[in-house]
């Protein structure tokens, strides 16, 4: 079965919890909601079938830069996507986007930067190429938009 990065979505609902005093989300749950898509991403993706270089890969965030459009309010319905923006030696960077589910409105923008360490060493390890063939399928087609 072949699948696009285009194709994957997932919903959040922000909850009371997360806003703060002006009634918007609070700014460090977009990181938290981040990595909710990235994880439910990589759950859809079925790239466990990989198995050890995959299921045993230690990657660490290195980068996370956020570009915000526009707040999320309390019981708003967030529709996140994710897919793979970029692919270097040791390195991916993961495209998150939030957009409002009832507007279709994009609202904020997330690149998270991770590197794949030998644990033992703490130093960079380069990504399998068996690892970077199916990532290179889990990247967006190429938009004027990208």
């Amino acid at each position: 079965m072949s699948i696009s990065a285009s194709e994957f979505s997932t919903p959040i609902r922000v909850r009371y919890s997360e806003i703060d005093g002006q009634k918007i989300v609070f700014n460090s749950r977009y990181l938290e909601y981040a990595d909710v898509v990235i994880n439910e991403f990589w759950r859809w993706t079925g790239i466990d079938d990989l198995g050890p270089e995959w299921t045993e890969a230690e990657f660490n965030v290195v980068r996370a830069e956020l570009n915000y459009s526009r707040p999320f309010r309390y019981d708003d319905l967030i529709d996140g996507r994710a897919h793979v923006a970029r692919i270097g030696n040791s390195s991916m960077t993961m495209r998150v986007e939030l957009y409002h589910s009832g507007t279709g409105a994009l609202h904020t923008m997330v690149d998270v930067t991770s590197v794949q360490l030998d644990l033992a060493t703490r130093r960079p390890l380069a990504i399998s190429p068996r690892v970077r063939a199916r990532l290179e399928t889990l990247m967006a087609p190429v938009t004027a938009d990208n």
